[in-house]
């Protein structure tokens, strides 16, 4: 039984005199205790820089060591760690550290390229690459020393500030206390029976709640041991999880499905795996990765912000997020009117059939305690909790047995492999493509799950599209995001337009994938490496039928209602 602690840094200390092994990367291995020694150095070293105004220490790491010590740091120290998106490129990774009023970011050598040239707001020297003999030298007079608590660490200590995306394209900063990530920890660190002869494996980034709540911190509150690798691969997958003899994983949105598209092999159940946990796994995928590797997947919905989450019940129809908690008031609300919707029905097919009345924004009518609030934005802040509720952000339904489902994000939403971002930072991208007139990026469905990322183009009148240099100029581009690159490319004689003159992407997901009037329609179904190619009706119909095969073709009918509310 995982024992109650208040604080992250409880969790850290109560490791202290754990000799079991705590780390796993790679080659090299750490007890407990040794994680805990290293976390207590890089809390001293953090309070020997600190300055005045908010201690807040960005992170610009993949999942090594380092991102490790430096979270038990900042929990010693009573530090606020800073989660920085290392997807992000040029002015939008600027903005993010700004924002945040970071007083050191601590980055590595691999990554160190990405700030060069970017106006931070913080200083060079303070600047600190960590796998450098320079940073090792400047924490070494730190080591030695007990682990201590700093005085001024409580539940309500700021410990994290994590990114997810609006609307409006800026990112916003979840504010993330100590009391509220133990807690959360500590819950699934019991409820899922992890203890000392467990290996948590940690391939999905650690600047996201995902990986920190439902893999990181767990091992940490129950003594499991913690395997990290540095990136997720799907070639690398299996091999690790029987290196480190893993039990247990944690993914999001499309990791199951790169996996399963590994050539399979008979042995591939030869694992200790118990189950794995993650979001937004298609059915087929759960199904297939449990025939394949004999482990068992359990799906969950939780918004970054904590004031909603789900799990799956005895019961839950395929394609449901599950219910929430029985204490956790959760509706589905129209977000113009502010009333409830209709619960949803379906046909023989399990087609939604009444998406204009069903489908609204999950709401949380009790989730205002629960929400910790955005870091200086308190226009979010007031938008998130209009009328005293919690309002998610998700758009949803709920059927008349309580289950509800994800029906996915307003207009300017994308969620790619995982990855929330708006498209207002892909358009100014895509804007600069030699030709282009005005750019308009919105979500079509991915046929296992979440979005796909969709672009119309207007360029000047006479000028061919390049479907070469297009792909070029997205590859040469710094400030374009991992995920941001269109999969489908819509030419346009004219963007449509509302009366005020504004862009209208409304007609633009009505037609989907069709090509209407002068219309050319390209997508890259290989990759980015392997560029853009015209989409012809065999390739629609070749969507059309993966999606009837993964379940998901509701999501070809009806994208206004869902995307454009």
């Amino acid at each position: 039984m995982t024992a109650a602690r208040s604080t992250v840094a409880e969790l850290f200390l109560a490791r202290g005199d754990d000799d079991h092994t705590g780390l796993l990367f790679e080659d090299r291995s750490w007890s407990w205790r040794e994680v805990v020694a290293e976390a207590s150095a890089r809390a001293r070293f953090l309070q020997a820089h600190r300055r005045d105004g908010p201690f807040h220490v960005g992170v610009l790491l993949e999942n090594v060591p380092e991102f490790l010590f430096l979270l038990g740091g900042a929990a010693l120290a009573g530090a606020t760690l800073v989660g920085i998106n290392s997807t992000r490129r040029g002015e939008e990774l600027a903005r993010d550290i700004r924002h945040t009023d970071c007083q050191l970011v601590v980055t590595e050598a691999g990554l160190v390229d990405l700030l060069r040239g970017l106006a931070t707001g913080v200083d060079a020297d303070r600047v600190l690459v960590a796998d450098t003999p320079v940073y090792e030298a400047a924490v070494a007079p730190h080591r030695g020393a007990s682990a201590v608590i700093a005085p001024d660490v409580d539940v309500s200590s700021l410990y994290l500030l994590l990114f997810t995306s609006g609307s409006t394209g800026a990112p916003k900063a979840v504010r993330v206390s100590q009391g509220r990530l133990a807690a959360a920890a500590t819950a699934m660190a019991t409820g899922s029976g992890f203890g000392a002869g467990d290996v948590l494996y940690c391939a999905m980034p650690m600047f996201h709640g995902n990986a920190l709540n439902s893999c990181v911190v767990p091992a940490v509150a129950s003594g499991a041991t913690l395997a990290l690798r540095r990136r997720f691969s799907a070639s690398a997958f299996l091999p690790d999880i029987r290196r480190f003899g893993a039990t247990y994983f944690n993914y999001v949105g499309r990791a199951l499905a790169y996996v399963l598209a590994t050539p399979p092999e008979p042995d591939d159940a030869d694992n200790r795996l118990r189950f794995g946990f993650g979001t937004e796994a298609s059915p087929q995928d759960i199904a297939a990765f449990r025939r394949r590797f004999g482990c068992p997947i359990v799906e969950g919905y939780g918004s970054s912000e904590g004031a909603i989450s789900m799990t799956r019940v005895p019961g839950t129809p395929r394609l449901a997020l599950g219910k929430p908690p029985p204490d956790m008031d959760v509706v589905v609300v129209d977000p113009v009117s502010g009333e409830l919707c209709a619960p949803a029905h379906f046909d023989a097919a399990g087609r939604l059939c009444n998406a204009h009345e069903a489908i609204g924004e999950l709401v949380a009518r009790d989730g205002v305690a629960r929400f910790e609030g955005y870091y200086a934005n308190d226009e979010a802040d007031a938008a998130r909790t209009r009328h005293g509720w919690f309002w998610s952000g998700d758009l949803g339904y709920r059927d008349e047995e309580g289950f509800f489902y994800f029906a996915g994000r307003p207009a300017d939403w994308l969620r790619v492999d995982g990855e929330n971002f708006a498209a207002a930072p892909v358009e100014r991208v895509l804007g600069r493509f030699p030709g282009v007139v005005a750019a308009a990026v919105y979500p079509v469905p991915d046929a296992r799950t979440g979005d796909q990322v969709m672009a119309a183009l207007e360029l000047v009148p006479g000028t061919p599209f390049d479907p070469g240099g297009f792909a070029a100029f997205l590859a040469e581009e710094p400030d374009l995001g991992t995920k941001w690159a269109p999969r489908f490319v819509r030419v346009v004689d004219h963007l449509p337009v509302t009366g005020t003159n504004k862009v209208d992407k409304r007609p633009l997901r009505e037609v989907g994938w069709s090509a209407p009037g002068n219309d050319e329609l390209w997508w890259r179904p290989e990759g980015i490496e392997a560029g853009y190619r015209r989409f012809t009706d065999d390739d629609a119909a070749g969507l059309r039928r993966e999606f009837e095969r993964n379940g998901r073709g509701a999501f070809l009918a009806g994208e206004e209602e869902r995307h454009g509310r």
